[in-house]
């Protein structure tokens, strides 16, 4: 089958987000073939230039979100009304005015509709339609008339006390972001020999990424699977918390509807872990159409260290990760100092490199709180002093490659106040290492029964739960070797590319065909068309009795009445 694989900041690109799992997945399903079609985040991204590609992948289009060039497109005055219309209900909807709820975070669990999210799909769609229309709605929608139908939305009966309170800084912020996030509505990507090819269309993230899925679903009746190992919404609130109150407020209904809206539309909704999976329900997906699906990490760079756990350190404690206050080093390092006094020879290695200027800052802080809390000790009088506490990165003589990192201690430590899914912690897991970890995020979820798990910024419990598995080695070599299957069965490559694998089956099985076979009465004949046209092979000619509804061009033809069986299109030789 043909896959349109969806991303926004990632894939194919050299640097960005599920970059790695996307080319896992396109390079593990090689019996399937792929069109990319990526929005890109920056200038710097788009400079960095793409990954190699697999065979598989036919084509890739992509798009900036970064930057639009005006689009010359001048609307006349039916077209004018036609978007004052659709802005202005969408805005309302965003707003709470005219009956419209202020969007929350989530919608209605189960994934039911509502009048908002009716109106909210109707603007959307009603916008979607006038751009396919016009070739556009970039300067539109950066237009002066854009703003004023926020303003009026947010200045009507029944809007929200947030919106209300809305300056004129806050509408203009407002709509910059509405014109950044509706981008993909003026692209040409869903036209027959575009998104409207392929069998179904799998949105790699949500937000922007799932947008030109709905769009394509909409032309074309495409189905779309919407995949999120982080919750746009959920990381749109955390990054957004110094925004204006009505800024924040209003961009949050936008994001709340548009996932709302991508949940009820997809057919499977996936997510990395069922913390993730909770929140999605929480948006508004319908319960039913979630799955789980782990992200798949390669076992072979851990493998020899895990068949090999008698090369650990035995008195060394290892944390793993990006250096940021997220990650809570300074609990760690208070916690190692109580660990210290019970626990004499223990030695802590920080490894991992700093997120950003923030994490720079973050990184000397750390180093400088190692050196008050344990000042170098020597074991003479003439010999140089030695701190139990090393800051190291990857690549270096002592560390050339990651899986070095989790040989060189007996246990690995986490000390994170927020996580998504522990990626270290099943590299840790894969090398046979046993966890001390802080119960944040997809933690409890990931380790099972294979690691001790204690409350996050508690650096008694932290030091308590190490010196245990200090002390006992018999006990640390059970539970690494229990973890090292457990990630072995749940979190490898070949485990997701598996699942995605039967996720496209069962979507495509009961899609509907979009090609229609008509009887002698001129109805639809059922079973008319064979299970074989859905594979993805090269036709010596479309079959005559064949007829597209929005559908590939491919797949073309006028119906005709069944008056007889209806053959088979032959092979090409």
């Amino acid at each position: 089958m043909r896959i349109g694989l969806l991303t926004e900041g990632g894939y194919p690109y050299v640097s960005g987000d599920a970059r790695l799992w996307c080319d896992r997945l396109v390079r593990g399903l090689g019996q399937h073939e792929f069109d990319v079609y990526a929005l890109s985040r920056s200038q710097h991204q788009e400079d960095e230039g793409w990954i190699p590609l697999p065979p598989n992948v036919r084509r890739v289009r992509t798009a900036p979100l970064w930057m639009a060039e005006d689009d010359e497109v001048v609307l006349g005055r039916r077209a004018r009304r036609r978007f004052t219309e659709c802005f202005g209900e969408l805005a309302a909807v965003l707003s709470g005015a005219s009956g419209g709820a202020p969007a929350p975070a989530a919608g209605p669990s189960g994934g039911g509709s509502t009048p908002e999210a009716d109106r909210f799909a109707n603007a959307l769609y009603g916008l979607a339609d006038l751009a396919r229309e016009e070739g556009g709605l970039v300067g539109t929608l950066r237009s002066e008339a854009a703003v004023r139908a926020l303003e009026r939305a947010c200045r009507a009966p029944g809007a929200h006390r947030a919106a209300r309170e809305a300056r004129v800084p806050d509408l203009l912020a407002v709509a910059a972001h509405l014109e950044r996030a509706l981008r993909p509505l003026s692209l040409d990507w869903y036209e027959d020999a575009g998104l409207g090819a392929v069998d179904l269309c799998h949105a790699a993230s949500g937000g922007p990424a799932a947008l030109p899925g709905l769009l394509a679903r909409h032309f074309t009746g495409v189905p779309l699977l919407v995949t999120e190992y982080g919750v746009r919404l959920r990381t749109h609130y955390l990054t957004a918390p110094d925004a204006p109150p009505a800024v924040r407020s209003l961009l949050a209904a936008f994001h709340g509807r548009l996932a709302a809206e991508a949940y009820a539309r997809a057919e499977v909704v996936t997510s990395g872990n069922t913390h993730a999976r909770r929140w999605q329900e929480r948006c508004g997906a319908d319960r039913e159409k979630l799955r789980t699906v782990y992200p798949g990490m390669d076992a072979r760079p851990f493998a020899e260290v895990g068949e090999s756990p008698e090369c650990a350190d035995p008195d060394t404690l290892v944390w793993v990760g990006r250096v940021e206050p997220a990650k809570d080093l300074v609990s760690l390092l208070h916690a190692f100092a109580e660990i210290r006094k019970r626990q004499p020879k223990a030695r802590l290695r920080i490894v991992g490199t700093p997120a950003g200027s923030e994490g720079t800052a973050y990184l000397g802080h750390c180093r400088t709180l190692a050196a008050q809390l344990f000042p170098d000790e020597a074991e003479g009088p003439h010999a140089d002093g030695d701190n139990p506490v090393s800051f190291q990165e990857i690549g270096g003589p002592e560390l050339p490659a990651l899986a070095d990192a989790y040989a060189s201690g007996a246990v690995t430590v986490l000390s994170s106040v927020v996580e998504g899914f522990p990626i270290s912690l099943v590299e840790a897991m894969l090398c046979g290492r046993v966890t001390v970890s802080t119960d944040v995020g997809a933690v409890v979820e990931v380790i099972g029964g294979t690691g001790l798990v204690v409350p996050p910024r508690n650096p008694r419990a932290l030091a308590e739960a190490c010196v245990a598995l200090l002390r006992d080695p018999e006990r640390r070599a059970r539970l690494g070797a229990a973890a090292r299957a457990r990630a072995l069965e749940l979190f490898t490559v070949e485990q997701n590319i598996e699942a995605f694998h039967g996720i496209y089956l069962e979507i495509v099985s009961r899609a509907p065909i979009r090609r229609v076979v008509l009887d002698e009465a001129g109805a639809p004949l059922p079973f008319a068309v064979p299970a074989e046209d859905h594979v993805p092979i090269r036709w010596a000619a479309p079959s005559p009795s064949l007829v597209t509804r929005d559908g590939p061009g491919w797949a073309t033809g006028r119906p005709v009445r069944a008056t007889a069986p209806v053959p088979a299109p032959e092979r090409a030789r």
